[in-house]
């Protein structure tokens, strides 16, 4: 049973956002990392944690297959399961932005309307769109998982990159055009 939004009040914290920054020394900010499978979105994701925790900045990564073993492991691969996986990924990443951590997230998230309906869950709390540009040849030959060679095989149905699309980002905006922090 879905909750009437008539009986939901968002409760108002008492720590503003700058007050996290001033604590942090950065804002909270989500940095959405998508791309076909095997392009290099959690390797990438990982190093930057590590070298943004180095920093002694508030940082967490929210990888796909952590987040497939808990959050969403009642979902299934189906447009319909990547949408509301999608959904609930964005909702936790703007949390985190909004207690002040730079959230990094690593998913597939092969569909445009999903990764806008993740930053609009975002709001007013920055959100960067890094998409991890790898050729289809390139991911199938590092093929971590052996995915891409079971989904050729047809053991796995709707593989992103296979049988089911990829929507690259339409305008990726170069780095030197990304707001300072």
């Amino acid at each position: 049973m879905k909750a009437d939004p008539l009986d939901l009040v968002p409760v108002r914290h008492q720590v503003t956002a700058q007050e996290r920054a001033a604590r942090t020394r950065h804002y909270g900010a989500v940095l959405w990392f998508t791309g076909l499978p095997g392009s290099g979105k959690s390797t990438l994701a990982m190093a930057l944690e590590r070298r943004l925790f180095d920093r002694e900045w508030q940082v967490y990564t929210l990888d796909g297959d952590n987040v497939r073993r808990g959050l969403s492991a009642d979902l299934g691969f189906s447009p319909r399961d990547r949408a509301e996986n999608i959904r609930r990924v964005g909702e936790v990443a703007a949390l985190f932005a909004d207690a002040g951590a730079i959230c990094i997230v690593a998913f597939i998230s092969p569909y445009r309307a999903d990764r806008e309906r993740a930053r609009a869950a975002a709001g007013d709390r920055r959100f960067f769109e890094v998409y991890v540009k790898s050729p289809l040849a390139t991911c199938e030959r590092r093929d971590p998982k052996g995915h891409y060679r079971r989904a050729r095989a047809g053991e796995i149905k709707d593989f992103t990159g296979v049988d089911a699309p990829y929507e690259a980002p339409e305008r990726p905006r170069p780095a030197s055009q990304t707001a300072r922090w």
